[in-house]
């Protein structure tokens, strides 16, 4: 016979991520005009005190795609699931980590 489950007494205790913090997320795609403004006008979307200055940029070794690394300040798991999901759904992002 299994118990079931019980809900957490501290709701956080499910993750790792200590909120408010710094949280870097990489997003690439290819390397074509307008990805790099429009995944930190995403960024901007989801943290209102987003920097645009510590953007980190990779291009790959062939030079066909690049990597966009944006550090947003994350307040929850809703904001950072939600934040996941814009960018995975544009159409010049390729993948999101």
């Amino acid at each position: 016979m299994t118990t079931p489950s019980l809900p957490p007494d501290n709701p956080r205790a499910d993750t790792l991520i200590e909120y408010p913090s710094l949280f870097p997320i990489k997003v690439m795609g290819a390397k074509v005009d307008g990805f790099v403004h429009a995944v930190t006008y995403i960024a901007e979307q989801f943290d209102p005190t987003f920097d645009a200055t510590t953007v980190e940029l990779r291009e790959s070794s062939g030079g066909k795609y690049l990597g966009v690394t944006v550090t947003v300040t994350a307040t929850s798991r809703e904001q950072l699931d939600e934040l996941y999901r814009t960018l995975t759904s544009h159409p010049l992002v390729k993948v999101v980590l």
